[in-house]
């Protein structure tokens, strides 16, 4: 007797492992999760994906092909706006894949990723040249990859909202971000950085894991590595911290705090909603232009905390979000929370993605950039 494999089977493969992967992170998911949640056995799964890394790779392969062929077909930025709102809510688990987990891929698919999105931004950057002729190729592609990062802002939301509603908003998004002007930005005047003093050795390690675990991961960085980045050697590391992953927790945790005292303390400083909402803005782009490296580590190494680490990082975030959305809707009344959440999702991804995403990042007027940005999305330009 032959037995018939389930019409769309690998489909259906595909999609309970990017929802796991999306909500798990890839490191905490196993191929007899991803199974079971189908309905087959682990052997059974085999049959049709070699191992975990490439069950990945499809998954990301299913929604940037589905990028690519919406572009590829849009004529106006409205068309765009179009192909980037429904890429998002129909394959919400992208953006998080592609900005987390996408750089656990072999160095050749990652390299080839890289590729095909700035192919998908050539495609935008081209469509909006031919309507703003005004622009030049450096802001017309920041626009562009801007836009992108709104409607990934999607992806982290922890409950799908309505799809209809969702992508109508995210097409209204896409269009205030192509249409920023950019031309008058001012180089950035942050405030000049203290002068140096002595630091302790525990700090200077919760600074150096930072930047350590964002550019090569929780894996790949060593005691050796960390102790080298602060002139120790390896095991002295075990003096302050009794393990890498209460180096991570720690890590996090102080970052955590500077940038609640930062952004909350502006908001708490400004008089009336508009003033406080303006403050924040400011606030939350300064510290990311100053602590892109945080910024990287929260979204890539959070899934390697210990649980109790883990729940307080997600709920410091749930709260987080829900200040900036009681202040978004504080100006802006008429707006349910439901509509906050999705700006200031796209606010966050937008203005995250910006500080670490050269060449962009490099710009002398980014914040100005980012801050004008910002205020599209938030619907207060």
């Amino acid at each position: 007797m032959v037995v018939r494999r389930p019409p769309g089977r690998r489909a259906q493969i595909l999609a309970v492992a990017a929802d796991r992967f999306h909500r798990s992170g890839y490191h905490q998911v196993s191929m007899t999760e991803v199974a079971a949640g189908v309905g087959i056995t682990a052997p059974a799964l085999y049959r049709h994906f070699r191992g975990k890394p490439e069950l990945l790779d499809r998954t990301l392969r299913l929604g940037l092909d589905a990028l690519a062929d919406g572009l590829r077909g849009a004529r106006t930025t409205a068309e765009v706006g179009a192909a980037l709102a429904a890429v998002a809510v129909a394959h919400r688990p992208l953006g998080t894949l592609v900005q987390r987990d996408a750089r656990l891929l072999p160095s050749a698919r990652r390299a080839a990723l890289r590729r095909e999105l700035r192919a998908d931004v050539a495609l935008m950057t081209a469509v909006l040249r031919a309507e703003r002729p005004e622009l030049d190729e450096p802001d017309a592609q920041l626009l562009c990859w801007s836009a992108l990062s709104a409607c990934a802002g999607l992806s982290y939301q922890s409950a799908a909202p309505q799809p209809r509603r969702a992508e109508a908003l995210l097409r209204e998004l896409v269009a205030a971000v192509l249409a920023v002007r950019l031309d008058g930005t001012a180089p950035d005047a942050l405030p000049e950085p203290p002068e140096p003093r002595p630091r302790a050795r525990r700090e200077e390690l919760l600074a150096a894991a930072v930047r350590l675990f964002h550019r090569h991961g929780f894996d790949n960085v060593s005691t050796d590595r960390l102790g080298a980045a602060v002139g120790i050697s390896g095991p002295s590391v075990y003096r302050h911290f009794d393990s890498k992953a209460h180096l991570l927790a720690a890590s996090l945790v102080r970052s955590r705090e500077r940038l609640w005292h930062e952004v909350d303390g502006a908001i708490a400083a400004a008089e009336g909603p508009d003033r406080a909402l303006a403050a924040g803005l400011h606030g939350y782009v300064g510290f990311a232009l100053r602590n892109g490296d945080y910024l990287g580590a929260m979204l890539s190494e959070t899934e390697r905390l210990a649980p109790a680490d883990r729940r307080a990082a997600v709920d410091f975030r749930r709260d987080f979000l829900r200040t900036w959305v009681e202040l978004l809707r504080g100006v802006r009344p008429e707006q349910d929370a439901a509509a906050a959440r999705i700006r200031v999702h796209a606010l966050f991804a937008l203005v995250n993605d910006g500080v670490r995403n050269r060449p962009h990042s490099d710009r002398p007027d980014l914040g100005d950039c980012l801050l004008r940005l910002g205020r599209a999305v938030l619907g207060v330009a």
